[in-house]
């Protein structure tokens, strides 16, 4: 759809790539969404559905003529290449091969990109933690002491990967290779093929009508991930959790479970602020617009 935000604005192409869904659209340079189109992602051959989403947002459009591409895909990427993708099963992807178009490209981590733009448009702050929780997990850590106060990477950019957190350690295998990691309990993607439902939304609706099979999972996954926020706050302090995602459209039926179980889990200390995302579902392709305009030229 277009926005009424009007044509003959400068913008870039941005898509966020997700477990289930591709967000795309035309961002302006204040963040505006002048257009906004979403596709499925397939279960085989992603990187040619990118592509091929990338082209069709590139082309020019009622007076809106992009002038870079910004792309936030999951897993280990670095500016050059998509690493790894426990999710699509991608490994040294070179940005190069998701698009063909003659425009700059930046390639960033989806999370990361949707943190940034948390940041920027939505609850921000210092010494957050931003977690989508979608078909999978990771985190986006904001740390105070930080390079301006801003998005913590670690050694090699790659921080922030608490879906991967193993809760318990024997528990139910996980698609990145190990056990009992958060996501395998938590994310959207598990919770609904653990309860055999079309999606976590289904699951939430029968949660609140007392389902049993579906309450026990959705308790495990808020103990699974009470559990791996109870270490990430010992260990980094933050003054605030932002949930974001699909799974945060649950609400209360996540957030006030979830604030008591984390409470709970820090016997001497006062546990951090548990908040929905400012942006909502928007988060990932308001991130993908960042990256789309630190690609545009200079002058």
């Amino acid at each position: 759809m277009i926005s009424s935000a009007g044509t003959g604005t400068e913008c870039v192409a941005a898509v966020d790539v997700g477990g289930t869904t591709m967000k795309g659209g035309l961002v302006g340079r204040d963040g505006t969404v002048l257009y906004d189109e979403r596709r499925p992602t397939p279960q085989s051959g992603v990187i040619n559905a990118i592509s091929r989403f990338v082209g069709d947002l590139a082309r020019p459009r009622d007076g809106l003529v992009p002038r870079a591409v910004g792309l936030a895909v999951p897993g280990l990427v670095t500016p050059t290449h998509a690493v790894f993708s426990a999710a699509f099963g991608w490994r040294d992807v070179p940005v190069a091969s998701f698009t063909d178009v003659d425009l700059p490209v930046a390639l960033g981590h989806d999370v990361r990109s949707a943190g940034e733009a948390e940041l920027a448009y939505g609850v921000g702050g210092d010494d957050v933690l931003f977690l989508p929780i979608g078909t999978g997990i990771a985190g986006a850590v904001v740390l105070s002491g930080g390079l301006n106060g801003g998005l913590y990477g670690g050694a090699d950019g790659w921080a922030g990967q608490i879906g991967h957190i193993p809760v318990w350690p024997e528990g139910l295998a996980c698609r990145c290779g190990q056990r009992g990691c958060l996501a395998a309990y938590s994310s959207g993607g598990a919770v609904a093929a653990r309860c055999g439902s079309p999606s976590a939304a289904d699951v939430v609706r029968r949660v609140a009508e007392g389902d049993p099979p579906a309450v026990q999972v959705w308790d495990e996954a808020v103990e699974a991930l009470a559990l791996a926020l109870a270490t990430y706050t010992l260990l980094l302090d933050p003054a605030t959790v932002v949930i974001g995602g699909g799974v945060s459209l649950a609400g209360d039926t996540l957030l006030v479970p979830l604030r008591e179980r984390l409470g709970a889990r820090l016997a001497f200390r006062r546990p951090p602020d548990v908040v929905a995302s400012g942006l909502g579902i928007r988060a990932g392709l308001l991130g993908a617009g960042l990256l789309g305009w630190r690609a545009v030229p200079a002058g």
